[in-house]
């Protein structure tokens, strides 16, 4: 009898000596202070420290340096802005991988989708060019300075100041100088790629060429990431950017893939509403290519603006 009762007591359920229930913390915190005193492994926060100081003091360095250039001729101002940006990839632990070739010469125009900030980071540091900003961005503490010495043009929504700075943009591209601005007009959730408004591209008649530009940020611990992931890297809505970088500085083995198609001719399309169709068919192709994680390659914009392989 003393056996039997043996063998089935392991059978028995125990009784539980958990008064409460289990209670789980939320996966994504919802503001910096929180994040960093909530119960999480050391080494992220170790990690995004460290990467943070290291930007600030490279940014202290880097200003001076830029301001100088800025005052001399010759293209060491152009060539300092890229080699700042691509230090700042590296410090944040951002790689970047490029597929195609930036177009040579200068005069160019660049058409790219807009996810995040990092954008700025990750195009100046492949493309020697200037950025078309929003004149909001004039007023930001500390980004203005970086902005300002890296040649920004910067535009408003205000229709009495369009034709100003349109001739601002002109005179930048019929000097040389090549831009690079973003037709959505504003930053998406990097799950798609807004439709590009014809407005931006009413310069392109003074560009030698326009190249579109696809830019996905396609890894993460360095595996491909899925749609779950976009939000770690977009930067849209009323995001503050402090708690955005710090949960993207906590984070390793990111990648972001620079796709630069084919460059089209401006005179080659009737009006720039078929240039705006064309260039945006093409960056929106390459974009899906890249997040669904197929090969990439540059595209070209066919016969009826349908994207095509690049020879």
């Amino acid at each position: 009898m003393n056996a039997a009762t043996d063998i089935a007591d392991p059978l028995r359920p125990r009784r539980s000596r958990r008064k409460g229930p289990l209670r789980f913390k939320p996966g994504l915190p919802g503001s910096l202070f929180r994040d960093v005193m909530e119960p999480r492994p050391l080494g992220g926060r170790f990690r995004a420290v460290r990467r943070m100081v290291f930007v600030a003091i490279w940014t202290l360095i880097a200003i001076p340096i830029q301001a100088v250039l800025m005052q001399l001729p010759g293209r060491g101002k152009i060539a300092f802005a890229r080699t700042y940006h691509r230090v700042l990839c590296r410090l944040i632990g951002l790689r970047v991988q490029v597929v195609g070739q930036a177009a040579s010469g200068g005069s160019v125009l660049y058409a790219s989708n807009h996810t995040s900030w990092l954008d700025v980071l990750v195009l100046g540091s492949v493309l020697e060019a200037c950025f078309v900003s929003k004149g909001d961005i004039a007023d930001w503490p500390v980004i203005k300075w970086v902005a300002h010495l890296g040649r920004s043009v910067f535009v408003s929504r205000e229709r009495n100041r369009t034709g100003a700075e349109a001739a601002v943009m002109r005179e930048r591209l019929q000097a040389g100088d090549s831009l690079i601005l973003f037709p959505e007009g504003t930053s998406s959730d990097g799950t798609r790629v807004l439709p590009f408004r014809s407005s931006f591209l009413s310069v392109a008649d003074s560009a030698r060429a326009v190249q579109p530009v696809s830019v996905v940020y396609d890894r993460l611990g360095g595996l491909p990431a899925c749609r779950r992931d976009r939000p770690l890297f977009a930067w849209y809505g009323d995001m503050d950017i402090a708690s955005h970088f710090w949960r993207l500085a906590r984070r390793s083995g990111a990648r972001a893939t620079v796709l630069l198609h084919a460059t089209v001719d401006p005179a080659d399309f009737a009006d720039r509403k078929a240039l705006t169709a064309a260039v945006g068919g093409v960056v929106a192709e390459g974009a899906a290519a890249l997040r669904q994680n197929r090969p990439a390659r540059p595209l070209r914009a066919g016969s009826g603006g349908v994207p095509v392989p690049a020879a």
